[in-house]
């Protein structure tokens, strides 16, 4: 594993228990880097946190001020920031002629408005240079039905990195994504376990088996390093589903679309 000892780490979107983003930040920690996680669940942050000996920040990422201070409370009180990663996300699934304005609304200011939010800040607390990661998806080139909402705003997000990967790489800043697959996590338990769904995405994957968060939290590590020389790339940690697609609604079943729908609120 690379050694991350006297790096900074910052995990926004580590709120909920044993979601990606604490697999992301322990992974970090295990490293040797002091990680502040952070989102708006404040109990789990604070049992979290001292599960990895680091440090947590309340922040919802759709305000502006929120992320501003995180970066800069952040840098208050360890001095620095190295690595800086946002794993938020809502994994809105419903046709476009179904959802609400509202909600459009709501994946915007989550999705894209927030990841801009934390990009900006970020930058401006790294003068030294680092490394910001965003959480993509693989749907964003292996498409899904009664997604586009979603996968819209991950794409826009992917554009929002390569952006700052080219502006700020003469800060020393490297900007990169990850784009897991259909992922085991405690937001898609109930999807997991209706019977065929796992078996109908499973086919797809080269590689035989499904991702796990412990697959993109040890991409995410080396990222994280001073050994990655790599700086606007969309990393594909989906053991290859890339090559292949996402089965399509019919292919899956109303009953597997449902549960689906039921498991991304």
């Amino acid at each position: 594993m690379a050694n991350l000892s006297g790096k900074v780490a910052v995990v926004l979107g580590a709120a909920g228990a044993d979601n990606m983003g604490q697999h992301i930040a322990s992974a970090l920690a295990d490293a040797g880097a002091k990680v502040v996680v952070a989102g708006r669940n404040t109990d789990e942050l604070k049992l979290f946190a001292g599960k990895i000996a680091g440090d947590w920040l309340a922040c919802d990422i759709t305000s502006k001020a929120d992320v501003e201070a995180l970066a800069a409370q952040t840098v208050e009180r360890h001095g620095k920031v190295d690595i800086a990663i946002n794993a938020t996300g809502w994994g809105l699934l419903k046709s476009m002629h179904d959802i609400s304005e509202e909600e459009l609304e709501q994946i915007v200011a989550l999705q894209f408005n927030g990841v801009h939010h934390f990009l900006s800040a970020f930058v401006r607390a790294m003068p030294k240079g680092g490394s910001l990661m965003q959480i993509s998806s693989a749907t964003t080139q292996c498409l899904i039905d009664d997604h586009a909402a979603y996968i819209g705003t991950k794409a826009g997000a992917d554009a929002l990195i390569r952006c700052v990967a080219n502006q700020y790489g003469p800060q020393g800043i490297r900007a990169n994504t990850l784009s897991p697959g259909f992922t085991s996590s405690p937001m898609t338990a109930q999807a997991f376990a209706t019977p065929g769904l796992a078996d109908a995405f499973v086919k797809e994957y080269p590689l035989g088996r499904l991702g796990t968060s412990d697959d993109i939290a040890k991409a995410a590590v080396w990222v994280a390093s001073d050994d990655c020389f790599m700086t606007g790339q969309n990393f594909q940690v989906n053991g290859g589903l890339t090559l292949r697609r996402n089965p399509r609604g019919e292919e899956i079943g109303a009953s597997v679309v449902a549960a689906m729908a039921a498991a991304n609120p």
